[in-house]
């Protein structure tokens, strides 16, 4: 996610994120991205907790989630939004055994959440183990039709690697409002979050399912 996200320009010949010069603070707060245990309940916590203390953070994105809510997680949550913090969360990426659910998971159910998911390159479908629903902020197009995903950082040699999923079309929607923080960075995060709604494809008219639709970034950063 980092990797997309944000990842440096080189001559290696792996991917370079939206966002390639922002400066990135990573947290290890779980050990995968369902935080069905109570230890990954603190770190998330905590690390939320650190990017309200930390001045210097404007954006958090969270690629993980779970289907019921946690008061300690909210709260944190609540806690980074009251310190300023724009926050991306993904709407969720379902399992096998989650297939039946296709709501939007917590925490980006939140109010304090920019809710994101993936579509397909057809425009009109979630990706295939996206979830979608009236809470939903944005989308991006993450997967083609056959399937096949986005480019990322590689896990090891020069051979860029692949993702998917809400995951990483959050990632890359936090990426893009670094770009727009970045040329204008004496606005608010109110302002951040405008002008990426008035550069989607369905604004005004909100979508059931995609909410403001698709971000055109280069129309977000002019």
């Amino acid at each position: 996610m980092l990797g997309a996200c944000g990842a440096p320009r080189g001559t290696d010949g792996n991917a370079v994120g939206v966002a390639y010069n922002a400066n990135l603070v990573s947290v290890r707060a779980a050990e995968d991205v369902l935080l069905n245990t109570s230890s990954e309940t603190v770190g998330v916590s905590n690390a939320f907790t650190l990017a309200g203390n930390t001045a210097s953070v404007k954006i958090v994105s969270m690629s993980m989630g779970r289907l019921t809510s946690v008061n300690q997680i909210r709260d944190a949550i609540i806690y980074a939004y009251n310190n300023g913090k724009l926050i991306f969360c993904a709407a969720g990426t379902s399992f096998s055994w989650t297939s039946w659910f296709v709501g939007v998971i917590f925490p980006a159910t939140l109010t304090q959440a920019v809710a994101v998911t993936g579509i397909k390159t057809n425009l009109t479908s979630r990706c295939g183990a996206c979830h979608s629903g009236s809470k939903v902020d944005f989308v991006v197009v993450m997967e083609k039709n056959s399937e096949d995903h986005p480019l990322s950082l590689a896990d090891y040699s020069n051979d860029p690697s692949t993702v998917g999923g809400s995951s990483v079309s959050t990632a890359t929607t936090a990426g893009i409002a670094a770009l727009v923080w970045g040329k204008y960075p004496s606005w608010t995060r109110q302002q951040v979050f405008d002008r990426l709604k008035t550069s989607s494809n369905y604004f005004p008219n909100r979508n059931s399912q995609f909410g403001w639709g698709r971000i055109n970034a280069q129309l977000a950063t002019q």
